[in-house]
C-alpha cells in the first residue's frame, strides 16, 4: 500500500454514505470527541419506506440524542403475530408475541425512513465534532498510515480510520479488496403505506404466504407500512395496480382484519438478495450497513443489524481512543470482525433458513417449519426465549463483555 497521509493533514475518522447508518455511525464516532468528518451528499429523502426499530436500537438512538427528535412520529410494535396463509395440507398454527410477557413496553417502534432519516441530519448538524463534506465519494485509496478519501468535487482527507457506509455497491469496500458473494432470491419486495378502517391495537401481523410474507405494521393513527414479498411478476402486477384496486388487493391479503384499506403515496419495487462480504475490516476500512450485509425485508433485521454496526464500532473506538490507540489499528478492526461477524452470519442464516421453508416445496420441510413455529408459539420459556434474541441476541451481550 502507498502513503498518501503527506498530501493533506491526517484526521482520525472518516464515515463515507449519508443514508441512516452513516448518520448514525457519525454521531457515535463524534460522541467520542474525537474529529468525525461525513462524507455525503444530502439529498431530499423521498421514499416512503419504513424501519420496525427494535430494542437495542432504539436504545442507540437515544444515546446519541436522536430519539427524542422523533419519537413522536413513530407507533409502538407491542404484539406480533404471524399466520400461515399458504393453504397448504400442513400449516402452521398461529404464534402471537407479546412485550408485556418479557416486561417491556414494546418490542420496538415503526417509524418512517424519511422522519428518521431528518432527526439524523438534525442531530448531525448539531455535533460540533462533527464536519461534513456535502458530496459523494469518487475514491477511496488504502494507504499504511491513513486513507486518502477523495470527493467528486476534488475535495479530498486522510483518516486513520474510514467507515464505509456506501451501500451494497460500497467504495469503500472495493478499495479494501473485500470480496462479496452474491445471491438472488427470486423474489421482489413490494412496500407500500395503507389508511385503514379499523384500528390495528400496535400489533403488527405477518402473513405467510407460498412466495413469502406479506407483514402490516403499524404507523400512527390507523395507518400500517405494508411490506409485500411474492414471485417478481406477480410483484409487477401488484405495483401496477391503481391505488384503489392495490387497496382492495391488501385488505384480501390481509383477511379484513384492519377493514378497508386505501394506499397513501408511492409505492416500491426492489428485487431479493443476500450478500455476504468475506470479512468486515481490512486496510484501515471498516463496513457497515448494506456495505456489510444484505438480506430479505423478514423480521426487521436489515437496519437494526446495521444500528449495531455503528453503536459496537463506536464502542471500540472510544476504548481505542481512551489509551491513546490509532482508530484504524489492526487490533480494532479485528475487534469489529469479532463483535459484529457472528451476530451478521447467525440472522442472515436464520432469516434465509427462514425464507427457504417457507416458500420451499419439498414436503417434508412443510411440517417440520409448522412443528417448529407450534413449538415457539405453545411454549412459555421457548417463545420468551425467541422474544429476546429478536431484539438482542444474548451471546453478543456475552462477547462484548469479555472483550
Amino acid at each position: 500500500m502507498s502513503d498518501h497521509s503527506g498530501r493533506h493533514p491526517v484526521q482520525p475518522i472518516a464515515v463515507v454514505g449519508g443514508g441512516p447508518v452513516g448518520l448514525a455511525a457519525a454521531i457515535a464516532l463524534a460522541s467520542t470527541g474525537e474529529n468525525v468528518t461525513l462524507v455525503a451528499r444530502k439529498v431530499p429523502y423521498v421514499d416512503n419506506r419504513t424501519t420496525a426499530l427494535l430494542g437495542k436500537s432504539i436504545d442507540f438512538l437515544d444515546d446519541i440524542g436522536v430519539w427524542r427528535l422523533c419519537a413522536d412520529k413513530s407507533a409502538a410494535l407491542k404484539v406480533m403475530r404471524l399466520i400461515d396463509d399458504t393453504g397448504r395440507l400442513v400449516r402452521a398454527p398461529e404464534v402471537r408475541f407479546s412485550c408485556e410477557e418479557i416486561g417491556r413496553a414494546a418490542f420496538g417502534y415503526n417509524i418512517e425512513n424519511r422522519l428518521l432519516i431528518a432527526a439524523l441530519e438534525q442531530r448531525a448538524s448539531e455535533c460540533a465534532s462533527l464536519t461534513r463534506i456535502d458530496d459523494d465519494a469518487a475514491g477511496i485509496i488504502p494507504g499504511d498510515a491513513a486513507v486518502n478519501v477523495i470527493a467528486k468535487g476534488g475535495q479530498q482527507l486522510n483518516a486513520r480510520l474510514v467507515v464505509g457506509c456506501d451501500g451494497r455497491h460500497s467504495l469503500c469496500r472495493e478499495a479494501a479488496d473485500i470480496a462479496v458473494e452474491r445471491r438472488d432470491l427470486g423474489q421482489t419486495a413490494l412496500t407500500f403505506n395503507v389508511s385503514h378502517t379499523r384500528p390495528h391495537r400496535d400489533t403488527s401481523t405477518e402473513f405467510h404466504t407460498p412466495s413469502g410474507p406479506c407483514v402490516f405494521v403499524p404507523l400512527p393513527d390507523q395507518r400500517c407500512s405494508v411490506v409485500w414479498v411474492s414471485r417478481p411478476d406477480e410483484a409487477a402486477r401488484l405495483s401496477a395496480l391503481g391505488d384503489a384496486e392495490l387497496g382492495r388487493a391488501a385488505e384480501r391479503q390481509a383477511h379484513s382484519i384492519l377493514g378497508a384499506m386505501s394506499v397513501e403515496g408511492a409505492r416500491f419495487t426492489f428485487p431479493l438478495s443476500i450478500e455476504r462480504p468475506a470479512r468486515l475490516a481490512a486496510k484501515r476500512i471498516v463496513l457497515a450497513g448494506e456495505a456489510a450485509h444484505v438480506i430479505p425485508p423478514i423480521g426487521a433485521q436489515g437496519l437494526n443489524m446495521g444500528l449495531r454496526d455503528a453503536s459496537d464500532l463506536a464502542e471500540l473506538v472510544a476504548e481505542c481512543l481512551a489509551l491513546g490507540g490509532d482508530p484504524g489499528s489492526d487490533d480494532v478492526l479485528a475487534g469489529y470482525q469479532r463483535s459484529r461477524g457472528a451476530d451478521i452470519a447467525s440472522r442472515t442464516f436464520a432469516i434465509d433458513l427462514a425464507n427457504r421453508s417457507l416458500i420451499s416445496d419439498f414436503l417434508p420441510v412443510q411440517p417440520a417449519r409448522a412443528i417448529g413455529l407450534g413449538l415457539i408459539g405453545s411454549i412459555g420459556p421457548l417463545r420468551r426465549l425467541a422474544m429476546r434474541e429478536g431484539l438482542s441476541p444474548s451471546w453478543r451481550n456475552n462477547l462484548l463483555r469479555m472483550m
